[in-house]
């Protein structure tokens, strides 16, 4: 008896043991970030952002692979379907958790229940942007010069049901005009359209802003909740009059469920230590938004949080994947 009570005491503890030794064996080899839409977006750009020190700390290399499509979607069922081993993450928007769910009748992956929330790596804001060449100067007039024309300007945005198209549908409701909308498979193609003079406003994500701060576009509001740093003089919807008004959308790290708790751990750690250095937190204010350190659990809270006041608009606004 006493042989076997001291094999099933060694035996329980292998298992305790066996998260602790694999956190510390990992990673023994590259680790992928997925990003959810295409190259030069926010979240590209906010994935390179925090994948090269995150290299430099887990001393392997990150690799960062673009695969846009279906808001989100294609990117998170490749890692849902990934092995729960912590080499493949995802980047995203909030709005795969958050927006997607509501937004498709059928995803071939459950959000909720097949990933994991990581870390948060930034809160951002979208901004009011209008083509240069288009007769208004700021906000309040912008705001007549479409009611003006119901139904001839055209707005456009990374995607149906992308913060930026979901932005575009409250402001919409809450100013009491109709633009039409043109989804793009990214922010970078539609922000091109806008330079080009083929669509005539968006809501971008903030890197459209070095094209505003040079006067090839004009920036006419904020769609958050305060004034950016970087335009102190550059009102919010909300001061504008459209009271409420914030489309601000959070984008971070997810895992396959079932990822060792252990290197979740470890991931949210070392992107946190990311996060807080001054380089950081300057870029992410250069890309329109703020770095945003959270836990999982508080990083999971706000997906839940986003789901349901996005998911308000959605409905009343009739948003559909199509």
């Amino acid at each position: 008896m006493k042989s076997l009570l001291t094999a099933t005491a060694l035996a329980a503890a292998t298992l305790l043991a066996a998260p602790a030794a694999l956190a510390q064996a990992w990673p023994d080899k590259p680790v992928k970030v997925i990003v959810g839409f295409a190259p030069g977006g926010a979240a590209d750009q906010i994935a390179r952002l925090v994948s090269t020190p995150l290299a430099d700390a887990l001393g392997q290399t990150v690799v960062v692979e673009n695969r846009a499509g279906a808001n989100g979607n294609v990117a998170g069922d490749a890692v849902a379907k990934s092995p729960a081993d912590g080499y493949t993450l995802l980047l995203s928007s909030g709005g795969m958790v958050s927006v997607n769910p509501h937004l498709y009748a059928k995803m071939a992956f459950d959000p909720a229940k097949d990933l994991m929330p990581v870390a948060s790596a930034a809160r951002i804001a979208v901004y009011l942007m209008a083509r240069n060449g288009l007769e208004v100067n700021n906000i309040q007039e912008f705001i007549a010069y479409v009611k003006a024309r119901p139904g001839k300007l055209s707005y456009g945005s990374p995607g149906n049901g992308s913060s930026p198209h979901l932005a575009g549908e409250m402001f919409k409701s809450q100013a009491g005009l109709f633009a039409v909308h043109v989804p793009y498979r990214g922010a970078a193609p539609a922000l091109n359209d806008l330079l080009g003079n083929q669509i005539d406003y968006t809501f971008d994500p903030g890197i459209g802003l070095q094209h505003a701060k040079s006067g090839r576009l004009k920036l006419l509001a904020v769609g958050s909740s305060k004034r950016s740093p970087l335009f102190p003089n550059v009102p919010t919807l909300d001061e504008a009059g459209l009271k409420g008004f914030d489309a601000d959308t959070v984008f971070g790290f997810y895992a396959p469920a079932g990822t060792p708790p252990a290197v979740i751990a470890r991931l949210n750690t070392e992107i946190n230590k990311i996060l807080a250095t001054p380089a950081v937190r300057e870029k992410m204010i250069n890309l329109g938004g703020e770095a945003l350190p959270l836990s999982p659990a508080e990083f999971g809270k706000r997906g839940m949080d986003d789901s349901k006041r996005f998911g308000a608009v959605i409905k009343e606004r009739k948003i559909t994947a199509d």
